[in-house]
C-alpha cells in the first residue's frame, strides 16, 4: 500500500476578504491546502492551530492582534512558521515579529513571487 504525503495547511488570517481570497488563490495554485479566517479569535477557537504548517497573519485587525494571536500560539505550545503582512510597517514592528520567532514581516503590497519565497522557507516545495 502507498502512502500519500500529507499536503502542509496553510492558514490565513486577514480581516481583509479581498486578501484572504487572493492569498488562498495563490497559496492553492502551489499546491498546499489553505484555511481562511477573518480574525485571529475565529482561527485560535477553529481547531486549526494545531494543524497548521505556516500561518500567514495581518498584523492590525480589529479585536486581538496578529502579534498578540501569534504569543497566544506560542504560550499553547504551537509554533507554525509565521508569515506577518502589514499596511503599516515600521522598525521596531519588523523588531518585534522577529524577537518573537516570526520567519518576516511583509510591508502592503508585496509581491507574489516574495511571498512564494517566503513559503518555500517554512514550508519546502510541495
Amino acid at each position: 500500500m502507498r502512502i500519500l504525503p500529507i499536503t502542509p495547511v496553510v492558514s490565513i488570517v486577514d480581516d481583509d476578504q479581498a486578501v484572504r481570497l487572493a492569498l488562498g488563490s495563490l497559496i492553492r495554485s502551489l499546491g498546499w491546502q489553505v484555511r481562511m479566517y477573518e480574525s485571529a479569535e475565529d482561527f485560535l477557537s477553529s481547531g486549526e492551530a494545531a494543524h497548521t504548517a505556516c500561518l500567514i497573519s495581518d498584523v492590525l485587525m480589529p479585536g486581538m492582534s496578529g502579534v498578540e494571536m501569534y504569543e497566544r500560539l506560542r504560550a499553547l505550545g504551537l509554533a507554525p512558521a509565521t508569515i506577518f503582512i502589514t499596511a503599516y510597517p515600521t522598525a521596531s514592528l519588523q523588531a518585534q515579529v522577529v524577537a518573537a520567532g516570526a520567519l518576516v514581516l511583509l510591508p502592503k503590497p508585496y509581491k507574489a513571487a516574495i511571498l512564494t519565497h517566503w513559503l518555500s522557507v517554512a514550508l519546502g516545495n510541495p
